[in-house]
């Protein structure tokens, strides 16, 4: 997670690297979360049906706001010196590039949702509940971490806060149920799949910040 936050952190100055920037950036997460991270990422799923229609119903919440209310983005509750405002991170002039969007279409939907998962609900839900978290059972239930672990997830995606509280508490309750790490992150990728594929036939691109 922090090198996933590192490069967004850096990724003004990754723009001059142009087209090249997303296959090397999808390349060493991918080989970091290998290092890392395999023997705990686990992809079994238990609850197909479930954790596909939690996918498609986050992708929906995602985007009808825009959809039903014109300028909803740009209100002050959302595009404010706090929040930021609504913009993309794909460098002006490469939107249609292919090789931009077929590795920012991978990193969204196999890459963040292995990091994010591991990350917000087997690891930070867990470490509130209790520091040495690997005694605490994945799903574990408690109303304090629940509630934080969803907050700041809304907080991760600025002028998108609000439809990120929705997310991270759907996300929260479905890990509280299944118990599955496999099942959040086939959810959660079903979502972002679904966004991206959005964003490039409709050139949404505000919604790949």
């Amino acid at each position: 997670m922090a090198l996933f936050l590192a490069f967004l952190a850096l990724q003004n100055y990754l723009k001059p690297l142009g087209a090249v920037e997303f296959p090397l950036r999808v390349l060493i997460l991918a080989v970091f979360l290998w290092a890392v991270s395999r023997k705990v990422i686990s992809f079994r799923v238990a609850h197909w049906a479930g954790s596909l229609g939690i996918g498609i119903a986050v992708f929906l919440i995602w985007i009808a706001p825009d959809i039903l209310i014109p300028g909803y983005r740009q209100h002050w509750l959302f595009s404010n010196s706090i929040f930021g405002s609504v913009a993309t991170a794909i460098p002006e002039g490469l939107e249609l590039d292919p090789l931009v969007l077929v590795f920012r279409t991978l990193r969204a939907a196999l890459i963040v949702p292995i990091i994010e998962e591991l990350f917000w609900r087997a690891w930070l839900m867990r470490w509130i509940i209790k520091p040495d978290f690997l005694s605490v059972p994945l799903g574990t239930y408690e109303a304090r971490s629940f509630w934080i672990v969803a907050a700041l997830f809304a907080l991760e995606h600025g002028p998108y806060w609000e439809v990120g509280l929705i997310a991270g508490l759907i996300y929260n309750g479905w890990m509280v149920k299944t118990k599955s790490l496999g099942d959040l992150i086939l959810a959660h990728g079903v979502t972002n799949l679904l966004l991206s594929l959005y964003v490039i036939v409709f050139r949404q691109w505000q919604y790949w910040m």
